[in-house]
């Protein structure tokens, strides 16, 4: 196993390799880890443990299509991180409200959108959680994910799921947002409020674990609201209307994301 970090894994680790990006300065250094094989049980919940003391936080991670040999994006190195600034720069509130009002300008979407439309109605209200309810809730999806489904297991030296997307340069949302900071400022900022953190990345796709959902459709419309605006294709290529789309959220502890 090569091992791209200073200090020793924190727990035994399969064989795997480090990841470097194509392009820039950043492709003479490692950007990740990523094991060689299926992630085995129970690992992703232990280096979430580990992660306060590590600093390396895990991703479970899908290619592009099945069985691909450079296992798009990560073997083939489609990452770019000098592209990403710094997610601390931005404020997600109005990261969401520039990407709502700019889908929304031509007035196309106003019927999709209701009871919205091109007004963006702000933020949905914080969900107090529990003490350790988000790492719990984290670690059942990591586990029932593995259960069904061979992920790699990749680890980047990051303070949380959202930091790691722009510190390995993903580029998954490209066709909506190029800096793939501004796509973890909000999902650090959902991590926050929500206590939704990342647990699968794929080339274009997302996998947040949720340990309080919405109940009710009318706390789930405002939430909808800033799904889509992070990610339209919710919608125009989903659900179809946004309460069709919010409909899907209650009661949900998942989160899936995909852009075209």
């Amino acid at each position: 196993m090569t091992w791209p970090f200073d200090a020793a894994p924190p727990v035994p680790l399969p064989p795997g390799r480090p990841v470097t990006g194509n392009e820039g300065e950043e492709a003479a250094h490692p950007l990740l880890w990523i094991s060689d094989g299926p992630a085995p049980a129970g690992l992703w919940a232990a280096l979430h443990r580990a992660h306060p003391l590590s600093g390396l936080w895990p991703l479970l991670l899908s290619p592009l299509s099945g069985g691909d040999p450079d296992y798009r994006p990560w073997l083939s190195g489609e990452l770019f991180p000098e592209q990403a600034s710094d997610p601390a720069s931005y404020d997600p509130a109005a990261l969401l409200r520039t990407w709502w009002e700019t889908a929304t300008e031509d007035g196309d979407d106003a019927e999709a959108l209701a009871p919205y439309g091109p007004d963006w109605p702000g933020p949905a209200p914080a969900v107090p959680l529990p003490d350790g309810a988000a790492a719990a809730e984290a670690r059942g999806l990591a586990e029932a994910l593995v259960s069904f489904k061979d992920f790699r297991l990749g680890l980047v030296r990051a303070g949380s799921g959202a930091e790691a997307l722009a510190v390995c340069g993903w580029s998954g949302p490209v066709n909506h947002e190029g800096d793939p900071a501004r796509i973890a400022a909000v999902l650090a900022d959902w991590e926050r409020r929500f206590g939704a953190q990342v647990v699968e990345v794929g080339f274009d796709t997302l996998q947040l674990s949720v340990p309080l959902p919405p109940t009710t459709l009318a706390e789930a419309l405002p939430l909808a609201a800033e799904h889509t605006a992070l990610c339209p294709d919710q919608v125009h290529q989903g659900a179809g209307t946004l309460t069709a789309y919010a409909e899907q959220l209650v009661d949900s502890h998942q989160w899936t994301f995909w852009w075209d």
